[in-house]
């Protein structure tokens, strides 16, 4: 890989209100045994050094979870629950490696080789960020902005961005060099939104 493993942080998001899953906290929902977010973890681990987990509620849990891979719990800065580029930030200013892998607490079969199709499409593009796309059997183009490897050097503009009121992921890396990387397999980049969602993936 163009860029070290060592030199990337790893984090989860899974700060958010989980208000399509009836407001549980969706990375604590089990699923084959353990909890969502864990599944991640366990995806993450081998392809990045530290971890760090970005909650806002139940942390003593999430403390618990990341134990096993000595993954850190920080907190989003900003109140409200303001989104997940609130959670990118949180792991922006508290990775203390050049770069953060970021991925959902609910996308529990995401790729082994994430942040090596990344990296090296940021390292060819001379890029700050590169996320994700998928094309399905159709030909439909589906973007996955929160799967995004990040530049640390951004997190005083993305605090900024936040500070000013706004809140959407792609208007923020529409300010700096983005790269999309293209991955043909769509179900890895699953993400479980309801209850029932969850209670078909244990099944499948």
């Amino acid at each position: 890989m163009t860029i070290d493993t060592a030199h990337i942080t790893g984090l989860v998001l899974a700060g958010g209100r989980g208000t399509r899953m009836g407001g549980v906290d969706k990375g604590l929902q089990p699923l084959h045994g353990e909890p969502l977010a864990a599944h991640v973890l366990k995806r993450l681990a081998p392809q990045t050094g530290p971890l760090l987990i970005s909650a806002n509620r139940h942390l003593e849990r999430y403390a618990e979870l990341g134990a096993a891979y000595r993954a850190r719990v920080v907190t989003d800065t900003l109140p409200d629950f303001p989104g997940p580029l609130a959670g990118l930030l949180a792991g922006l200013q508290s990775a203390e490696t050049a770069f953060v892998l970021s991925a959902p607490c609910d996308t529990p079969n995401l790729p082994t080789d994430l942040a090596l199709r990344l990296a090296q499409a940021l390292d060819a593009a001379h890029a700050d960020i590169a996320t994700v796309a998928t094309i399905d059997a159709h030909g439909h183009r589906s973007v996955h902005p929160v799967f995004a490897l990040l530049r640390t050097s951004l997190a005083d503009d993305l605090a900024a961005f936040l500070q000013a009121g706004e809140r959407k992921v792609r208007a923020w890396y529409a300010r700096h060099t983005a790269v999309e990387v293209v991955l043909d397999d769509e179900r890895a980049f699953y993400n479980v939104n309801s209850l029932q969602e969850l209670a078909d993936l244990e099944r499948s």
